[in-house]
């Protein structure tokens, strides 16, 4: 069989796959920073001769078009797809032969997107694998609503039966092999697995165990926001992505860094929160690269904004940039590495307090506090605090005015999230205090949960 290799993007929940035969090989759905790719076959010593993309991405800047004129590939795009680049069009049914012992067949899978395809991949005449893209993922499906709410009805039974249509043409020892599903926003829900067969997913899927009704009405109603950078990543993918550029930005220093705070542009301090919120640069906000720094970066920031990168050293500001490319924020505008002393200057430095759900029990019992939640809407209608605003975190740059005056503690489920919304804050003027805890023991520490019926 046919070596297939795994390319994990664990930030953006997505996989991308090399499959080769030991000489010549084939790639599916390549994110947007190719040397990952190139190092990979150099490494298996296999020349790529073929892309296929499976859609037209909505959640990243694909490498296809980048990684087939760096290599001399073939570009493999849906024939159906508006693409403003020569590509080789293919459509359902086609055959596409790789070297002499690998054979990929294209399958119309609708649903994520209207042209979707999966690719079977053959070997002796049988079905061994099929890269499923955004169809059929483990445990789960693509969500269908990324093309907005009049066609989301239509796509979610697309989606069914693409997933009933792989279910049937495919043996059930085949390998199932999806582009999205390991925290992706592109996933409709999320699932532990990190492999799986058509056998598996039809005992376990819920696309292949629900009747179609009963499928779409539980599939609409998990649906929550998704990253508004997504607008942005279907344009630029069908107009043919360049290569990135990853070479450094220019560097900032203490006088150019207070300029462009002064002048409203973003400065992001990538550093982990406990340290953000020990001391930082008055008016920067923290992001920190040890967590999904792209997708609620990319979600937060206004399109075009310019952005400044601080970080703890070059390495540091040099993996944010790699994560951002992929996301289409090519270039930042500057960058300074060290710490807040070197930022700031002779300056005084700002920092706020971090605390556990047990410590917010207690300050309540003490005096009147404001308790923002983050969360997205359907965490909170799962369950929250009582007597808590509730101002998701993608929403609360255009909301601060809502967040009632006084001292402010904000929570979301796991710390990350109210970093993000504590610096914002922060830079705003408010007084504030991150809670750093696991929303699931706020039971055990007296801060009753309470469900939206």
């Amino acid at each position: 069989m046919p070596r297939i290799l795994t390319i994990d993007t664990p930030s953006l929940g997505d996989r991308s796959y090399l499959v080769h035969d030991g000489r010549v090989a084939f790639v599916v759905d390549p994110q947007r920073d190719i040397d990952r790719v190139l190092d990979l076959a150099a490494a298996e010593g296999v020349r790529i001769t073929h892309v296929l993309e499976t859609h037209i991405h909505n959640d990243y800047v694909t490498g296809g078009y980048a990684l087939a004129a760096a290599t001399g590939a073939a570009y493999h795009v849906n024939a159906d797809d508006p693409v403003s680049f020569d590509r080789v069009a293919v459509a359902d049914g086609d055959l596409v032969t790789v070297g002499g012992s690998m054979a990929v067949r294209a399958l119309a899978t609708p649903g994520h997107t209207f042209s979707h395809l999966s690719y079977a991949l053959d070997e002796g005449g049988r079905p061994v694998a099929v890269f499923s893209g955004g169809s059929l993922l483990y445990g789960s499906v693509g969500r269908p609503d990324l093309l907005g709410p009049a066609h989301t009805r239509t796509l979610a039974r697309h989606q069914y039966a693409s997933a009933h249509r792989l279910a049937s043409d495919l043996p059930g020892t085949a390998g199932v092999y999806p582009t999205h599903g390991f925290g992706s926003f592109c996933s409709s829900t999320q699932n532990d697995a990190s492999a799986s067969t058509i056998a598996t997913e039809k005992r376990v899927n819920p696309v292949l165990t629900r009747d179609e009704q009963t499928f779409v009405d539980e599939l609409l109603a998990g649906l929550d926001a998704w990253p508004a950078y997504y607008a942005h990543m279907a344009p630029t993918n069908s107009a043919g992505p360049p290569a990135p550029d990853l070479s450094a930005p220019q560097r900032a220093g203490v006088g150019q860094l207070r300029k462009r705070l002064a002048d409203g542009e973003w400065v992001v301090d990538l550093r982990n929160r406990a340290a953000f919120a020990a001391g930082h640069l008055p008016g920067t906000l923290n992001v920190g690269l040890d967590g999904t720094f792209a997708t609620y970066l990319g979600w937060l920031i206004p399109w075009g904004t310019p952005l400044t990168l601080l970080g703890e050293s070059p390495a540091q500001v040099a993996e944010a940039q790699r994560e951002l490319v992929r996301i289409g924020i090519d270039r930042p505008a500057a960058h300074a590495t060290g710490g807040p002393s070197d930022w700031a200057g002779d300056g005084e430095l700002a920092a706020y307090r971090r605390a556990s759900f047990a410590d917010l029990v207690q300050v309540r019992h003490h005096r009147p506090v404001v308790v923002l939640d983050v969360r997205r809407r359907l965490e909170w209608a799962q369950g929250h605090l009582p007597g808590t605003v509730h101002l998701p975190l993608h929403e609360l740059p255009g909301r601060l005015d809502e967040v009632p005056d006084g001292e402010v503690w904000v929570h979301c489920a796991a710390g990350y999230r109210s970093a993000i919304a504590a610096s914002i804050l922060a830079a705003a003027g408010r007084r504030v205090v991150s809670v750093d805890d696991d929303f699931d023991l706020a039971r055990a520490t007296g801060v009753m949960a309470v469900a939206v019926r």
